[in-house]
C-alpha cells in the first residue's frame, strides 16, 4: 500500500481573510484600519496593505498564457529583451563608430537621430553593422521621415536582408501639437503616413507609426494617464488609416509604442502588462486578418523627469528599479538614459554603466530568463486590473470626444498633463513624494554649478528630446520634478554669501536630536551651510555660540514642551540679530506668534516655499 504524503504545511488551520484583519486591527489599538494601512494611489484606486488568493479568483486575467491572446503576460514565449543604446554624435562618420563599438559591448539595438536622411549617410551610418542580427531604429523630423524610409529601405534590399531586418522610424506627428500646442490636420497625417507606409511595404519588420507616450511620462503624467492616451493615440492611427481604405493588419503591425517607465516600481511593471492585454482588445475590434497584428511591440526608457542634477549617482538607483519594471513586464527592448543626462550629454563612463545596468539583469540576475515572473502574484495582478481600469476609463473618455489627435490639438491632453505635473512638482514640495539627494538627505557640500554644460546643438537632429524642448502655455511641460529645488540651491551657489544654519540643541536629548536632523535636512535642500551641536544648557549660551559662528538662521531644536518657555527666551536674547526658527509645530505655537515667532519647519511644512522665501531674505546677488 502506497504510503500517503502530508501537503506542505497541511498542519496548519488555514486563516481567513476576517482574522488576519482581526489581528493587524488588534495591533493598531483602535487607530482606523483604512487610514493607517490603505494607500491611494495616484492612479485613481486604492491599494490594500495585503492581498490573498480570493483576491484574484474571479479575475479572467489569471487563465491567459505567455505568447497568447491577449497577451497580458507577454507577445512572446522568452523574455530576451533587446538592449538599446542612443547614439549621440554630430556626424554620421562618429556615430558608426560608437555604433560599432557599442555593438561588441552587449548592446543589440541602436537609436540613430538622423537630421539628413540620404542613401550616402545611411550608407556610412550602417557601414559595417549586420542589419539581420542588429534592430537599427532612428528620428528625424516628421517632413524627413518619407525620404529616410525610402532610403532605408533601399538600403536593406541592397544589403539582403529585408525578410530579416527589424527597426523602426519614429515618425510622429503628434509631437508638434504635444509639445508647441501646434494643430496638426488629420487629412495631413494620413497622407503622409499613407506615402510612408507605401515606402516601407517590402520590410515587414520596420515599424514607421509612432506612439511616443514616453513624451507623457516625461512631462509628469501619472501612469494610468500614459497608458490611457498611448491607447488613444494607437487607436487614431487604427481609425484614421482603416477608414482611408488600408487593411487592419497593415496598419497594427507597423505601431510601435514607445513608453517611459517610472520608479513606481510595481505600477509600471503592471502597466506594461496592462497595456499589452488592452491594446490586443483594442485592435480585435478592427478585426485584422493576421492573428500576430493585435501584439504590442513596446520599447522602454528610464525616465527623465526624476532624475537630478544634485547627488547625480543616485539616478543610477532610479533607473535600476525602472529597468527592472520593464525587464520583468516582458517589454521588447529597453533604453537606460544614463545618469548625468540632466547636466551634460553623456559621455562614454555613464553610458557604459547604463548599458551594464540591463547587463547586470540579464547576465547576473538572469530576468530574461523567466517569462512573466510577476504573473500569479495577488498584488501584481490586482494592480494590473486595476490600473487597467483606470487607463481604460480615459480611453473611452477620449474616445468619446473625437480621439487623441482632436484633443491634442485642442490643448486638453496637454492641459490634462500640466495639471498632474503640477500637482507632482507640489508633493514634491512637501516632501510627499521623495527625491533623494534633492528633497530629502541632500549632501548640503556638493556644489553642481561648475558641471552643467550647456546641451544647445549636441544633438545630431532637432527632433531629439531634449533638443526642442519646449515649455509654452500650450505644450506639454518639460520642469522635471527637481528642477525647483535645484534652482534654489544654483542661486545659493551664486550668491555672494552662503547661508550658515545654526542648530541650537537643548533640553530634551531625544526630541533636540530628532528636530535638528529634521532641520538640517530641510535647509540643506537650499544648499546652506550647517552647523550642529551636542546641546547647550542654556538658550544664551546657544545664541552666544551662534553669533560667534556668524549665524545667519539660529534653530530652536527641542520638544514641544519646553518651547513655551524656551522659545520666547531664546527670540528676546537674539533680537534680531539672526533669523529665528523654531523646529516642529508644538501646541503653543498661536501663543509664540502672538509674541512675533513666526518661522516653524515642520513635516507639514511646504519645504520649497518655506527655503524660497528664506533665500530671498538672506541672498546677496
Amino acid at each position: 500500500m502506497a504510503e500517503k504524503k502530508e501537503k506542505l504545511f497541511e498542519q496548519f488551520p488555514p486563516v481567513s481573510a476576517a482574522e488576519w484583519r482581526a489581528k493587524v486591527e488588534a495591533d493598531l489599538k483602535g487607530a482606523p484600519f483604512d487610514k493607517k494601512l490603505v494607500w491611494r494611489t495616484n492612479e485613481g484606486f486604492n491599494v490594500q496593505p495585503m492581498y490573498r488568493m480570493e483576491d484574484i479568483e474571479d479575475f479572467a486575467t489569471t487563465n491567459s498564457l505567455p505568447g497568447e491572446f491577449p497577451y497580458l503576460r507577454g507577445t512572446r514565449t522568452d523574455n530576451d529583451w533587446k538592449v538599446r543604446q542612443e547614439i549621440i554624435a554630430e556626424t554620421s562618420e562618429e556615430a558608426n563608430r560608437i555604433a560599432l563599438d557599442v555593438l561588441t559591448k552587449g548592446v543589440n539595438s541602436l537609436g540613430f537621430h538622423v537630421q539628413e536622411p540620404t542613401a550616402d549617410t545611411l550608407g556610412t551610418l550602417l557601414n559595417g553593422i549586420d542589419l539581420a542580427k542588429v534592430e537599427v531604429n532612428f528620428s528625424c523630423c516628421v517632413k524627413k521621415a518619407l525620404p529616410l524610409a525610402q532610403a532605408l529601405v533601399a538600403y536593406v534590399k541592397e544589403c539582403g536582408c529585408a525578410e530579416s531586418f527589424n527597426g523602426s522610424i519614429d515618425f510622429n506627428p503628434f509631437k508638434k501639437p504635444l509639445r508647441k500646442g501646434v494643430s496638426f490636420e488629420a487629412s495631413q497625417l494620413v497622407n503622409m503616413a499613407c506615402e510612408l507606409l507605401d515606402a516601407v511595404k517590402d520590410v515587414k519588420g520596420l515599424r514607421v507609426l509612432s506612439v511616443d507616450s514616453d513624451m507623457l511620462s516625461n512631462a509628469g503624467s501619472y501612469i494610468y494617464q500614459e497608458l490611457g492616451y498611448a491607447l488613444a493615440w494607437g487607436a487614431d492611427w487604427m481609425t484614421l488609416l482603416t477608414e482611408a481604405g488600408r487593411s487592419a493588419t497593415e496598419v497594427a503591425c507597423r505601431i510601435k509604442f514607445n513608453m517611459g517607465v517610472s520608479s513606481n516600481f510595481f505600477m509600471e511593471l503592471a502597466k506594461f502588462r496592462a497595456a499589452r492585454m488592452m491594446w490586443a482588445q483594442v485592435v480585435a475590434q478592427y478585426k485584422p486578418e493576421c492573428e500576430c497584428a493585435p501584439k504590442m511591440v513596446a520599447h522602454a526608457t528610464t525616465s527623465r523627469f526624476n532624475q537630478t542634477l544634485y547627488d547625480a549617482h543616485v539616478n543610477l538607483l532610479r533607473s535600476q528599479t525602472e529597468t527592472m519594471s520593464a525587464a520583468l513586464a516582458g517589454v521588447d527592448s529597453i533604453t537606460v538614459t544614463p545618469f548625468d543626462t540632466p547636466y551634460k550629454t553623456p559621455d562614454e563612463f555613464s553610458e557604459r554603466i547604463a548599458r551594464n545596468q540591463q547587463h547586470l539583469l540579464k547576465e547576473e540576475s538572469h530576468l530574461d530568463k523567466v517569462i512573466d515572473p510577476a504573473g500569479g502574484s495577488y498584488y501584481v495582478e490586482t494592480i494590473t486590473v486595476a490600473i487597467a481600469k483606470e487607463a481604460w476609463k480615459l480611453f473611452i473618455d477620449v474616445e468619446d470626444k473625437g480621439g487623441f489627435l482632436a484633443l491634442c490639438n485642442a490643448g486638453e491632453v496637454q492641459k490634462a498633463v500640466r495639471e498632474s505635473a503640477e500637482k507632482r512638482h507640489i508633493d514634491v514640495a512637501r516632501r510627499k513624494d521623495i527625491l533623494l539627494g534633492t528633497n530629502q538627505y541632500p549632501n548640503v557640500n556638493e556644489m553642481a554649478a561648475d558641471k552643467i554644460v550647456n546641451l544647445q546643438g549636441a544633438f545630431s537632429c532637432s527632433c531629439h528630446p531634449e533638443a526642442d524642448a519646449c515649455d509654452c502655455e500650450a505644450g506639454l511641460p518639460t520642469k522635471r520634478a527637481a528642477s525647483d529645488f535645484e534652482a534654489l540651491r544654483l542661486a545659493t551657489e551664486a550668491a555672494s554669501n552662503r547661508p550658515k544654519v545654526f542648530m541650537l540643541t537643548i533640553g530634551n536629548l531625544a526630541m533636540r536630536l530628532a528636530r535638528a536632523q529634521f532641520s538640517t535636512n530641510f535647509f540643506g535642500c537650499a544648499g546652506y551651510e550647517i552647523i550642529d551641536n551636542l546641546g547647550f544648557e542654556s538658550v544664551e549660551e546657544g545664541v552666544d555660540a551662534a553669533l560667534a559662528k556668524g549665524a545667519d538662521i539660529v534653530v530652536l531644536c527641542s520638544s514641544d514642551d519646553e518651547y513655551a518657555e524656551y522659545a520666547p527666551a531664546a527670540f528676546k536674547y537674539l533680537n534680531g540679530r539672526a533669523e529665528f526658527v523654531v523646529a516642529g509645530a508644538p501646541a503653543c505655537m498661536d501663543d509664540l506668534k502672538a509674541q512675533g515667532i513666526n518661522d516653524y519647519v515642520h513635516v507639514r511644512c511646504n519645504v520649497l516655499d518655506t527655503l524660497r522665501d528664506f533665500n530671498n531674505r538672506l541672498l546677496k546677488k
